[in-house]
């Protein structure tokens, strides 16, 4: 069974920075990918960054391209996502995913396993 934790979010003031952490365990494959959502009060939840099992291949939300990096180390089984810039309508619960099968990285649905989530807020 694949668990995910994440961890690293935090207040953080408009213009600052945070890198977010997610750990998984069980198994994974070479078609493995992970990615990062956002959900902010009342709206939908948002994809805004995905990464394939290499790591070779990303994808971003035009809302946090340039301001946000996703990398991987597969060594310590652990999803980064490295934020910068951070701007108050960032301010979300964000969650690590995992989909053990995927081609694509800029479609949403149908990843299998999440994170509980860790709350970023951007003060202004």
């Amino acid at each position: 069974q694949v668990q995910l934790v994440e961890s690293g979010g935090g207040l953080v003031q408009a213009g600052g920075s945070l890198r977010l952490s997610c750990a998984h365990s069980g198994r994974t494959f070479s078609s493995t990918a992970m990615a990062w959502f956002r959900q902010a009060p009342g709206k939908e939840r948002e994809l805004i960054a995905a990464i394939s099992w290499s790591g070779g291949s990303t994808f971003y939300a035009d809302s946090v391209n340039g301001r946000f990096f996703i990398s991987r180390d597969n060594v310590k089984n652990t999803v980064y996502l490295q934020m910068n810039s951070l701007k108050p309508e960032d301010t979300a619960v964000y969650h690590c995913a995992l989909d053990l099968v995927r081609t694509r990285l800029d479609t949403p649905r149908g990843y299998d396993y999440w994170g509980q989530g860790t709350q970023v807020t951007v003060s202004s």
